[in-house]
């Protein structure tokens, strides 16, 4: 599909990955439309540091992808649905699920029936490595067993089959896209890598983390999405599970070491229990297959895990960015 002189929609496009595709996008010369989580604030989240002459490029549209209304009417008029809206923070998950089912879930069917009823031509559903849980073999390809190891997890999975069934019962053109462990600028510090960057730059010199036995498949946000780009662009993706990863891991003690050798050799790592998983809640490895993306489409990382790490600890280190963390409480 060429996505010239299409419309297209990104859904949670206020949010880390969600910004960095609109910006893709935009840059790319596409013509996008933005939908943003509605605010008293009037805040757009991560757009509304774009620069202005970027900002006038995107349309915004703000409602709440739990409303099937609002999701109607942003989808009407659009060719592609990028639907990356969610719920996203596991700790979160183990005390408030019900708002899991609500977004995740229910706002997922919302996007799937709008573009049924609309004749949209592309939809991407956003799906992640945690429907793998913990992994039986690796590199974790598309056939892998789904484990809900948390209630986020669980509402993951019930999106990705809501996906699948739209596509086996109605032939909706969709995709469910699958990212392993994305990283980079205007991550969330409820992930592991913004965690550990802001305290160091804090000045922090005992680094509190979970667990750092489990190891991650680390994908920097760039090449997330383009992969993005590249699946909406192939013709082959219809009715498919596309994971994105680097086929390669780390362990989060590893990992933490690295950044703490990049910008203070001082810094220790202690362990903080209230950032410890549930024992039987914790997704010990992931390792991610990438085979499938390569053959179905054109895209290939093109970040290592260095290159990505250094570009996110610049972004980290200007202060008005940094300003925007709380490094002294723990984001769940």
């Amino acid at each position: 599909m060429n996505l010239i002189n299409k419309k297209i929609l990104v859904t949670g496009a206020d949010g880390f990955i969600g910004s960095h595709l609109v910006e893709t996008l935009v840059d790319k010369g596409y013509d996008v439309k933005a939908f943003v989580y509605y605010n008293s604030f009037n805040s757009w989240g991560w757009l509304d540091t774009f620069p202005k002459e970027k900002l006038e490029k995107i349309e915004i549209f703000t409602g709440d992808i739990r409303d099937p209304n609002g999701v109607r009417t942003a989808i009407k008029g659009c060719d592609v649905v990028f639907h990356l809206a969610a719920l996203i923070a596991i700790p979160y998950s183990y005390h408030s699920p019900d708002s899991y089912v609500d977004t995740n879930i229910k706002g997922t069917l919302n996007v799937l029936q709008a573009c049924r009823d609309l004749g949209v031509e592309k939809l991407l559903v956003t799906s992640t490595s945690e429907v793998y849980g913990t992994a039986l073999y690796v590199p974790i390809d598309e056939k892998h067993p789904k484990q809900g190891q948390s209630p986020y997890s669980a509402t993951k999975i019930g999106a990705d089959y809501m996906a699948e069934s739209f596509y086996r019962s109605f032939d909706l053109p969709v995709t469910t896209v699958r990212p392993f462990n994305t990283f980079g600028p205007r991550q969330s510090a409820r992930a592991v890598i913004p965690t550990i960057i802001t305290q160091l730059l804090s000045g922090k010199t005992e680094i509190k983390l979970g667990a750092i036995h489990p190891t991650r498949d680390l994908l920097f946000v760039k090449d997330t999405v383009n992969g993005f780009v590249e699946i909406a662009k192939s013709d082959l993706t219809n009715g498919q599970e596309i994971n994105i990863a680097t086929n390669s891991e780390i362990s989060i003690g590893d990992l933490a070491q690295e950044l703490i050798n990049k910008i203070n050799p001082q810094a220790k790592l202690v362990t903080d229990e209230e950032r410890l998983r549930p024992e039987k809640s914790e997704v010990e490895r992931l390792f991610g297959d990438n085979t499938k993306i390569k053959q179905l489409t054109n895209w290939k990382p093109s970040y290592t895990l260095d290159k990505g790490l250094t570009e996110t600890i610049a972004w980290f280190s200007q202060k008005e960015n940094l300003a925007q963390y709380k490094v002294d409480i723990y984001n769940v």
